[in-house]
């Protein structure tokens, strides 16, 4: 019987990064939202690693399937390493989208001297049979620009300029930021052991 791997989340933009990141798929992935509508995780904990935590161990709670989460954040230098854990709920705006917290986070860095340099960081979360559980790390270094560039990605990638490539994330292939972005470090560095939990 194919075996199943849970995506812990409910982001669009992650659950198709992750897709991507892992192929090809010897096993059958699923989102949360396939699986589970009622199900809310808090992100209460004062780290990446203990929000990840947090989720994957949810849902493997919840389902007994072996899930995967991710907890990521921009840092950004001028800003004393904010947002952070905090970068999804970095604005104060009600029902904040993410065209809100880039320009909320560029009002914030007004004035302050550049370049604005900065880095994503992401933690990943791999559940185990018997509750144990796998722990990665991703980090990709940019420098927050201005102005607005690019229409792929999601969240701040429109102004997170990767000087490696002279583009900013949004700009960049899908094939080239699913290999140089924060979670694509962090899965990646988990990409043989997924596979032979679910393969074997």
């Amino acid at each position: 019987m194919q075996k199943i791997l849970l995506l812990a989340t409910r982001n669009q933009g992650k659950i198709d990064e992750i897709k991507a990141i892992l192929a090809p798929l010897e096993f059958k992935l699923i989102s949360a939202q396939e699986i589970i509508q009622d199900l809310t995780v808090p992100e209460t904990g004062q780290t990446y690693a203990e929000n990840a935590r947090l989720k994957a161990l949810a849902y493997f709670n919840e389902t007994g399937y072996v899930s995967l989460a991710d907890d990521s954040g921009l840092e950004v230098d001028a800003l004393g390493g904010a947002p952070g854990i905090y970068s999804a709920r970095f604005s104060p705006k009600a029902n904040a989208d993410d065209a809100d917290r880039r320009a909320y986070l560029l009002s914030q860095l007004a004035g302050k001297p550049d370049p604005w340099h900065a880095h994503f960081h992401c933690t990943a979360v791999l559940t185990l049979p018997g509750g144990e559980y796998i722990e990665t790390h991703g980090r990709c270094e940019g420098i927050i620009i201005p102005q607005e560039r690019g229409s792929g990605g999601f969240g701040y990638d429109p102004i997170f300029y990767v000087p490696a490539f002279q583009a900013t994330m949004a700009e960049l292939p899908a094939e080239v930021k699913n290999k140089i972005s924060h979670r694509a470090k962090a899965i990646s560095a988990m990409k043989a052991r997924i596979k032979k939990l679910m393969t074997t």
